[in-house]
């Protein structure tokens, strides 16, 4: 009601994020109240034999999954776990067959995006020299999604017959993945200018004339850090330079939220290894089917579902054993 209240749009439009993250928490709340009621109405009538079993289990499964979810959402404490999230993924040694895996993460990880009801907006594609990609970027858009998909940041490994390989051997693959939180402008994250080197180049691969015919493409370097960020998806060399510099912020302030924990040392380690013995899951299509988390010790023999985005359990299992570790620290 507030006159004033549109004069910062940016301000205005934080507030109703808020509020609408709010009213969603409260509605989790009345959808389990309501469930609950269901089911013990369903269960009466399951004593007079007026209703199926199977429509117990279904209610019976549909609230176990919302408490789960509810559960997991109470786990994330720290401030930056609700906010938006920026994922990477990087092949390891191996050209075409580290390139296909990194593509099948990002399939995996698109999948699981969707199960979420997230949104995600691709920054930075560079697609490989004959199959898979060398690089990408993208962002997740939705509540929590830094908090759920940072138990991923790490290498993961993948063991397969090789479709490139026309004598049919088994091949190990890596890649690397780094999730940081989405800066939002709540977040006031200040750069330097001086600290900056912005490079234009011709952006590669598909994406249209304008996109290829013109220096488009921006890379941004912070000289302090000697972190590299680009962009070249939009035909606009502003916005690429707009969406390189949403990135470079992001992991400025995971590089903080590092600091604080004191492991940023241990983040770096990760970066210059990507092959054996640093993976934290790996994926084993042959010669038998098996995901492994090597840091909780989950694993699933149904790794098609896996590879289709089902990684509640994974995610769920890393975020309780943290939980578990600060509680012993404490």
């Amino acid at each position: 009601m507030n006159p004033t209240f549109w004069n910062n749009k940016d301000n205005a439009s934080n507030i109703l994020k808020n509020i609408s993250r709010l009213e969603n928490n409260i509605k989790v709340w009345d959808d389990l109240e309501k469930i609950h009621g269901d089911i013990t109405v369903l269960l009466e009538f399951a004593e007079s034999g007026e209703v199926e079993d199977k429509e117990i289990i279904d209610e019976l499964n549909n609230y176990e999954k919302i408490i789960n979810d509810l559960e997991l959402k109470l786990i994330l404490g720290d401030n930056q776990d609700i906010q938006d999230a920026i994922l990477t993924i990087h092949p390891g040694a191996g050209g075409t067959e580290s390139q296909d895996w990194a593509d099948m993460l990002f399939r995996m990880y698109s999948r699981y995006i969707e199960r979420k009801s997230f949104n995600k907006m691709i920054l930075d594609y560079q697609p490989g020299d004959e199959a898979g990609i060398k690089d990408i970027t993208i962002e997740i858009k939705g509540d929590y999604a830094y908090g759920m998909l940072k138990a991923e940041a790490g290498i993961h490994r993948l063991v397969r017959i090789s479709p490139f390989d026309s004598n049919s051997r088994r091949h190990t693959s890596f890649a690397s993945v780094f999730v940081y939180p989405s800066v939002s402008d709540e977040i006031d994250i200040e750069i330097n200018p001086n600290d900056l080197r912005i490079d234009t180049y011709r952006a590669s691969g598909a994406g249209g004339q304008h996109v290829n015919k013109t220096d488009s493409a921006i890379r941004i370097t912070h000289l302090p850090t000697n972190i590299v960020v680009q962009c070249q998806n939009e035909r606009s060399q502003h916005k690429n330079k707009g969406q390189a510099m949403k990135v470079l912020k992001s992991r400025l302030y995971q590089l903080e939220i590092e600091k604080e924990k004191e492991a940023i040392q241990e983040l770096e380690e990760q970066k210059k290894d990507i092959g054996w013995g640093s993976q934290i899951r790996s994926y084993v299509f042959h010669p038998y089917n098996m995901v492994k988390d090597h840091r909780t010790k989950f694993e699933s023999g149904n790794v098609q579902n896996v590879m289709d985005g089902d990684l509640d359990n994974f995610i769920r299992a890393y975020l309780m054993e943290n939980i578990s570790d600060k509680e012993l620290k404490n």
